[in-house]
């Protein structure tokens, strides 16, 4: 099974072509490392990394807040195209975002507005490992300062980098190399001893 990353940023607002070309670079590179991309199927900068995976030959899965195909496109106005899967929770935009956290890996952040703030949240109390696109506008420049001002320990392990392919290497490698846990609130083997082994490096092929 290949590793899924995903990515989450603006959907809509201001976004500047400078902002959509480092979202799509995040993409290509996210495919260039033969994972899958995941997003929340929606416009904007997430729609744009996909666009840019997709122009390398790399697979997405589109986690949408919608019932169904028509409902995604005539009431959410997201896209179906170029996703190669996508799964209809009918979770609405916020139950969505849970969902697309448990479907990464890990989390690449860029961009952002009060959505990918809670998308952060999740991630970063269930104990993802994060990456952070720096100056790509919006709400993800804060998000390590936020993490310093919360004052809680959930494992989550942040890695900041304003240079898109070095943002992905840095996380592919680091969570490839090293038994990072998809999730630390989702391996608790003192708890649920049936969930051994642990995570080792051996599940990241």
């Amino acid at each position: 099974m290949k590793t899924q990353i995903g990515v989450m940023g603006s959907a809509g607002g201001a976004i500047t072509d400078e902002q959509l070309e480092l979202a799509r670079r995040l993409g290509r590179r996210i495919a260039e490392r033969d994972a899958t991309i995941v997003t929340g199927a929606c416009p904007g900068l997430p729609h744009a990394a996909v666009i840019g995976a997709t122009e390398a030959g790399g697979a997405s899965l589109g986690v949408s807040p919608a019932l169904s195909r028509e409902e995604h496109v005539n009431v959410y106005g997201s896209p179906l195209q170029p996703y190669t899967t996508m799964v209809f929770t009918g979770s609405g935009l916020m139950g969505r975002e849970t969902h697309n956290i448990h479907s990464s890996d890990f989390v690449l952040f860029v961009g952002g507005r009060s959505g990918t703030l809670g998308e952060f949240c999740i991630a970063y109390d269930e104990g993802k490992l994060i990456g952070v696109l720096t100056d790509s506008g919006g709400i993800s420049n804060e998000f390590v300062r936020i993490s310093q001002l919360v004052h809680k320990e959930t494992g989550s392990i942040i890695v900041a980098d304003s240079n898109p392919e070095a943002l992905v290497d840095r996380c592919f490698d680091l969570y490839r190399k090293t038994p990072v846990p998809s999730s630390i609130a989702f391996n608790r083997t003192a708890e649920f001893p049936l969930r051994k082994p642990l995570v080792t490096q051996e599940t990241r092929v």
